[in-house]
């Protein structure tokens, strides 16, 4: 009579059956059986005879599976469950190359979307328009990178994201062209556009292949990386901008970065090796969403759209902001019929919603874009109009929060990589960012410059450890076969964030501007029109002669960014009580991608050691 012995699985669902088999049959029932379906992390079972079984672990009452992104069931997994194991990672001399090349292009973005912060009463003179226009140029931006990013990445899908990292790169260069050599405001608009819809695809396919790339417990320093490139443009942005503020320097703000696209571009066609697409063109064309995509950028574009305009341009009750406004609501109902129902390869995938941490993450990462675009276009705004900064000084102000993030993102990264544990750095993250918006709260007309280099210093630690730590808790908590999808989703929501920011920030700005004007005598029958010309305002600032006037108006101003802050630190506190609430996953996840780099494939595409996990 054959042996039998007991032995426990876990499903993808982490739930344990007990089964009582032969041991000669075992190995069938693990191949074959639908009770034992094939584990996520496998792509073969890998035991070819019952000799080479691993012995029958005495399994605990309860378990958890860290290869699997549903995460622990009942009680909190044991430790050996929860430590993390050394993954192999040995990049060579493509990826580091393939690296660099998008480590450029973050940082030609980062430039391209602060520049113009403290530059735009000099490009608006240039082109000879009005400062709203300019405005609506930087909105067109932000708002087209936002809108294609989940584009780009169905796409990328069906092509594959070195394509389409390739195809990104041209309406980025195309458009800082056509931005760089506008002599009129349509020019500077439609070029600035087609710049945001390149800009939008370099963000996803840059977050895509550094998925496709890197083990999931080595990308924390690489990520880190790319967020302190891309805190450096934000960095040196507004002093590039301040730099060029002129009639005619302003073109340089673009065309500098020119070189660096065209060495990137080359860079990523030659050096990135990644696994060539087995769809055809015709089979990739046809499985794209189309219907979903042109959905999802027009449903979009007419909700951010009229959130710029109501209470500035027109009034919250206008038919110009409610129109749109519907018109995006049967929009998003539309799509989600259509994604759900009819799509075969849906552009918004209902699985990389179906997570408590994950939904959370993409929640706080549009949080954390607000809060950073904020402070990077109203700190300058406090700077020279309530500080009387000359453009320049005002960009080299940002520079405690803009060089403190950078290092931080790198320390934060190494760090988790090094600990395998990463929800300490979401939650101390998300408190050091609500001490410094508290803070913000607190600035005035007065306030010691040491105070306020303090407050951006704390802003800093506290918003550049948020840069990888969001990634993780975004990527470990989700399945390898949906990460490319939930890592756009994330950029995509990062982006929105950045755009809400401005949106929000300049109603909240103005309304408050235009209601503390209105109660002064000398301002209150022009109100809404100074209101509405927050740049002019600083111009006047910082060439009025020391009087009630002034006096009234340096306080209003103050008093208008101080609401602003007191809005984003509201934001921060929402943020980090979400945070509670993220579950542990582990980061010891083999890397599983369809495009993988040849050059690393042999180290970082192994199997795991076995389904049975303690």
């Amino acid at each position: 009579m054959p042996t039998m012995e007991r032995f426990s699985y876990i499903s993808p669902i982490s739930r344990l059956t007990d089964l009582t088999v032969s041991t000669a049959d075992r190995l069938a029932l693990q191949r074959t059986s639908t009770l034992a379906p094939p584990h996520p992390g496998l792509a073969k079972w890998p035991y070819e005879s019952t000799d080479e079984l691993p012995p029958v672990p005495r399994l605990p009452n309860r378990v958890s599976c860290s290869t699997c992104s549903y995460g622990p069931r009942g009680n909190k997994p044991p430790a050996s469950a929860t430590k993390a194991t050394a993954i192999p990672f040995r990049p060579g001399t493509r990826f580091y190359l393939t690296f660099t090349a998008l480590s450029a292009l973050a940082l030609v973005v980062a430039l391209d979307g602060t520049t113009m912060s403290v530059a735009m009463p000099a490009i608006a003179n240039a082109v000879h328009g009005l400062t709203t226009g300019v405005i609506w140029a930087t909105t067109g931006f932000l708002i087209a990178s936002t809108v294609f990013q989940p584009v780009y990445t169905a796409f990328s899908e069906s092509f594959g994201s070195k394509k389409l990292a390739i195809l990104s790169v041209l309406p980025l260069l195309a458009g800082t062209l056509a931005t760089g050599l506008a002599k009129d405001m349509t020019t500077l608009l439609i070029g600035r556009s087609i710049q945001g819809v390149g800009a939008g695809g370099v963000t996803a396919l840059t977050a895509i292949l550094v998925n496709d790339l890197i083990p999931l417990q080595h990308r924390g320093q690489w990520i880190g990386i790319l967020g302190a490139v891309w805190t450096a443009g934000s960095t040196f942005g507004p002093v590039l901008g301040g730099a060029l503020a002129s009639d005619e320097l302003w073109h340089w703000m673009f065309l500098v970065t020119l070189p660096l696209i065209a060495a990137s571009f080359m860079s990523i066609v030659i050096f990135c090796q990644a696994k060539p697409s087995t769809t055809s063109f015709v089979s990739g064309v046809k499985d794209v969403d189309w219907v979903g995509s042109i959905v999802f950028v027009a449903s979009i574009i007419t909700i951010l759209v009229p959130l710029t305009w109501g209470g500035v341009t027109y009034d919250w009750s206008s038919w110009r902001v409610l129109t749109p406004m519907g018109c995006s609501a049967a929009g998003f109902i539309i799509l989600f019929y259509h994604e759900r129902y009819v799509a075969k390869q849906p552009i918004i995938r209902g699985e990389i919603f179906a997570n408590r941490t994950t939904n959370i993450a993409y929640i706080t990462t549009a949080i954390h874009g607000m809060i950073l675009w904020t402070l990077l276009y109203y700190q300058p705004l406090y700077t020279e109009g309530v500080r009387s900064f000359r453009p320049v000084v005002a960009g080299v102000a940002l520079f405690p929060t803009t060089f403190t993030v950078m290092p931080m993102a790198i320390a934060t990264g190494l760090a988790i990589g090094k600990l395998g544990r990463w929800r300490w750095s979401v939650w101390s993250g998300w408190g050091v960012t609500v001490l410094g918006t508290g803070m913000l709260c607190a600035l005035d007309t007065n306030t010691q410059i040491v105070q306020v280099v303090l407050t951006d210093l704390i802003l800093g630690v506290g918003l550049g450890s948020l840069f990888p730590a969001l990634q993780y808790q975004l990527q470990s908590a989700t399945m390898s076969k949906h990460l490319a999808s939930a890592v756009a989703m994330f950029s995509f929501f990062r982006g929105l964030g950045q755009t809400l920011g401005v949106a929000i920030s300049g109603n909240v700005f103005q309304n408050a501007l235009s209601a503390r004007l209105a109660k002064e005598p000398l301002f209150a029958d022009r109100a809404q029109e100074l209101a509405k010309n927050a740049i002019d305002i600083v111009k006047w600032l910082q060439t009025a002669q020391t009087g009630d006037e002034k006096a009234i108006m340096r306080q209003a101003f103050t008093n208008s960014i101080r609401v602003v802050y007191i809005v984003m630190a509201a934001l921060a506190v929402v943020a980090t009580f979400l945070s509670i609430f993220i579950q542990h996953y582990n980061l010891d996840r083999p890397l599983d991608t369809e495009q993988y780099v040849w050059e690393v494939e042999p180290e970082d595409k192994q199997l795991p050691k076995g389904i049975l996990k303690t």
